[in-house]
């Protein structure tokens, strides 16, 4: 009677259920959602830096034009022109740049130049004063 007993509770054993199991799944997404989330953060710190350090260039092309020594003309045109359109990447300046620039052409060709004129003096303050406004 004991062994009918325990064969009859054997009979009551169900076979084994399977589990759906999505740990792989899981784990490959948090693995990925931590790459994203790396690479976003390395890219918005890059982008940081590399924005500082176009103002800081900007910053040492105004420093250039206001170093300007204007008692080599011809040098000092060649200067003056080559920074300020570093400097010309907004509308006004670009305006200011592109009325400035002829007015330096007559200092840059020639063998002997003059001096700078008042005019073209005036114009290259008012570029510099404008730079530095926008910096």
């Amino acid at each position: 009677m004991n062994e009918q007993n325990i064969s009859s509770q054997l009979r009551d054993i169900k076979p084994l259920l399977e589990i759906p199991d999505s740990s792989f799944y899981v784990y490959w997404g948090l693995i990925g959602f931590g790459v994203l989330l790396g690479l976003g953060i390395l890219f918005f710190v890059i982008k940081k830096f590399w924005e500082n350090r176009k103002i800081n260039l900007a910053k040492g092309y105004l420093a250039k034009l206001k170093a300007i020594d204007w008692v080599d003309t011809k040098k000092s045109a060649y200067e003056a022109t080559h920074y300020a359109r570093l400097l010309a990447t907004d509308e006004r300046r670009k305006e200011l740049f592109s009325q400035l620039e002829p007015m330096l052409e007559k200092y840059k060709y020639k063998k002997e130049v003059d001096e700078v004129d008042t005019e073209t003096r005036n114009k290259f303050n008012l570029y510099v004063q404008v730079a530095d406004e926008s910096i």
